[in-house]
């Protein structure tokens, strides 16, 4: 560490920070920090970022004083300007002179390609670090992606929560400064109730240490983090379970507490008759706490939750938790019970009165269009008739319960309780809470026939019937999660092996919708926008983007044939004949857009002449014979391996056969001839889009 260089502390205390926000606020302060440093020509070596509720803090080591000095060149008048001939400075090189604060003797000669010319070069001394931190703090906290600020007290200045202290320190030293109507110090503060009174920090690098020993808190968001994981991890252990570790919950809990302790809670056995995902959600979602199982996956009668102090009293922290979770429980079970005094099928009314879309009309309206679009699906499939039409009935009336009235995220998983309760077949009561399936980019598709269908139908009707109200998302929005059910659909059909044609089902789908919209003009651009989705489903699957792009020149309509293309023409990419025949097929397309000739003329034998085509038509007779029957059943990977036989013949055709030729007829006759082979690849992807070097 050179000696001007030190560890450089800012802290912002606060009150307590929105919890769901903490990580990102915590991310964009340091990283307007770091980034306002690095334009300053500040050179940053290590990063220690903290977070807790009360603090956004950064830690930076070796930091110097100042701006490195900087090599100033600043080009004057030309040397033939700038004396006059008396070898006078003439007014030019004076007023350019006085503009850099220099005298003229003091100019240097530069000579270029152009003459010479006079140059000012001096050395700028870097500003001190004291004089720019504050300004790059206050850069750093406009940009933070805080939605609404707010104002206390008597003064103008806004912020997230109300701010107390500032710590601005470069190793030993106070750095002076006043940001957000603060005067730094080196005082911190430690936890609101064990260590209340101020911290002094005698050293930046003291911060981390100093709040850990002193001011009872874990200053570092991960170390926090796994410190709560592990504690939740052991007092389960106790009580003989697992624990629900859901992430988004430990991040949360993570930003409420400083000084975490967990504590084990009980409830009555009782509230195990409701559902497990109704008391896992409202545990989690209400009162911050992490559920048990036991071993077999069902849920116990207990929980964990973290408290902010460590309790003389641990037993009063676990009864008040108990206290305050019980009529929490009763709500649910309330809920579950109520719910039940009516058949599922008997909210379908209430569906009426809820409008899905003003142009679309309502939920119940959306739900007969899914009936009809799931039937036609099943017709194609064989699958159950009747399976599907019920569940289609079935598959928003949880909308309309209690239960999912307190929590909306539990639509479909309900709907899938309830219709167990009621007896309804393990099929149709599956695919309630399949059809939201897939439910994010990590969720398994649906796993019935029922659940593919209805998860396919819903996500369709959707689809076409935004886009045929001129919704299509743009941009960053998508309100109607347009994006996520395009792939939704797309991974149901491709991997779980259905076998439909998307174009079809769109223009079923919008023929559904004609009472309420044209939507026959939109077809093919939801066709379109679903198999953009492809190229990204693709890529993170480590298909390059020039197979992609030779499959989709072709617009397959069925996923699943797309899908079979895709992982054929990524096996003939590897084949040692594939770079000639990419290229061949690319010198093939550009004389057949070139040509005049007709494309369906057919070669006509006795116009071969040279020995290199006739070999070529005889190989392509012989080869089509095994390959149409191969592309007619699919199986694209096994005919594109037997056409890669014509590696040797073709490049043969190029070398000795004057494609061109003077006599019209033999030249169409050659076109023909080449025509004839690029249809046959054709049938599986337009290959000239392979990249050379494959």
């Amino acid at each position: 560490m050179s000696t001007d260089s030190n560890n450089l502390l800012i802290e912002l205390g606060t009150e307590e920070l929105p919890p769901k926000a903490l990580k990102k606020l915590s991310a964009a302060f340091t990283s307007g920090i770091v980034d306002g440093l690095k334009k300053a020509g500040f050179k940053i070596n290590e990063v220690e970022s903290f977070a807790a509720p009360r603090r956004l803090a950064v830690l930076i080591k070796d930091v110097a004083a100042s701006q490195p000095d900087r090599e100033v060149e600043r080009k004057g008048p030309a040397l033939k300007a700038a004396y006059d001939a008396d070898g006078n400075p003439t007014k030019a090189v004076m007023g350019f002179a006085r503009s850099c604060g220099a005298e003229v003797d003091a100019l240097q000669q530069q000579e270029t390609d152009k003459g010479v010319w006079l140059v000012f070069k001096a050395t700028e001394k870097g500003q001190v670090l004291s004089a720019l931190i504050e300004d790059v703090i206050n850069q750093s906290l406009t940009k933070l992606p805080v939605p609404k600020r707010m104002r206390w007290g008597d003064n103008d200045v806004e912020f997230v929560r109300p701010v107390h202290w500032l710590v601005l320190m470069h190793g030993e030293k106070v750095i002076d400064a006043e940001v957000l109507g603060l005067k730094s110090s080196a005082k911190t503060f430690g936890h609101r109730f064990h260590a209340p009174a101020e911290i002094v920090l005698k050293h930046a690098s003291d911060y981390q240490e100093k709040l850990l020993s002193q001011g009872f808190v874990i200053a570092d968001f991960e170390q926090r983090k796994q410190k709560i994981r592990q504690q939740v991890i052991d007092a389960v252990k106790k009580l003989g379970g697992e624990a629900v570790l859901d992430e988004d919950l430990l991040d949360e809990v993570t930003a409420l507490n400083e000084w975490p302790i967990a504590v084990a809670g009980e409830f009555d056995k009782m509230y195990l008759d409701v559902p497990d995902e109704a008391l896992i959600k409202t545990m989690q979602d209400n009162q911050k706490y992490f559920p048990v199982r036991d071993s077999s996956g069902s849920l116990k009668n207990y929980f964990i939750t973290i408290s902010n102090i460590d309790s003389k009293s641990p037993e009063k922290v676990k009864e008040g938790n108990e206290r305050v979770v019980r009529p929490r429980l009763a709500d649910a079970m309330f809920f579950w019970e109520q719910d039940q005094k009516q058949p599922l099928e008997a909210f379908d009314l209430a569906l009426e009165k809820v409008v899905f879309q003003s142009k679309l009309g309502s939920l119940a309206e959306k739900t007969q269009r899914v009936i009809k679009l799931a039937e036609e699906i099943a017709g194609q499939l064989n699958a159950n008739i009747d399976y599907v039409k019920r569940a289609a009935l079935l598959s928003k009336c949880d909308l309309m319960t209690d239960m999912v009235g307190e929590f909306a995220s539990l639509q479909g998983v309900m709907g899938k309780r309830y219709a167990q309760k009621a007896g309804e077949a393990d099929e149709v009561a599956e695919a309630l809470d399949e059809q939201y399936k897939p439910r994010g980019a990590s969720d398994e598709t649906a796993c019935t026939t029922t659940g593919q269908i209805l998860s396919i139908s819903d996500k369709l009707d959707t689809l076409v019937g935004i886009f045929a109200i001129g919704q299509k998302p743009t941009g960053e929005k998508d309100p109607y999660a347009l994006r996520r059910a395009s792939l939704g659909i797309l991974r149901t059909l491709i991997e779980r092996r259905l076998d439909l044609d998307l174009k079809q089902l769109i223009s079923v789908s919008a023929e559904l919708l004609k009472d309420k919209v044209n939507a026959s003009k939109v077809e093919q651009d939801v066709f379109d926008y679903i198999l953009e989705r492809l190229r990204a489903y693709y890529l993170d699957r480590d298909v390059t983007a020039d197979v992609f792009d030779a499959v989709s020149a072709l617009s397959p309509s069925r996923p699943l044939d797309f899908d079979k293309r895709i992982k054929a023409v990524s096996a003939f990419r590897e084949l040692a004949e594939a770079e000639s025949l990419a290229a061949a097929n690319k010198r093939v397309g550009n004389i057949l857009k070139k040509s005049a000739t007709d494309a369906s003329t057919t070669v006509d034998e006795s116009l071969l002449s040279e020995e290199a085509e006739k070999k070529l038509f005889t190989i392509l007779s012989a080869l089509s014979q095994t390959v149409e029957p191969m592309f007619d059943s699919g199986d694209y990977e096994a005919a594109l391996s037997q056409l890669s036989a014509l590696r040797d013949p073709v490049d043969a055709f190029f070398d000795s056969v004057m494609v061109m030729a003077d006599d019209e007829a033999i030249k169409n006759n050659r076109i023909a001839l080449l025509n004839s082979m690029n249809q046959l690849f054709l049938r599986a992807a337009d290959l000239s889009r392979l990249h050379q070097s494959a």
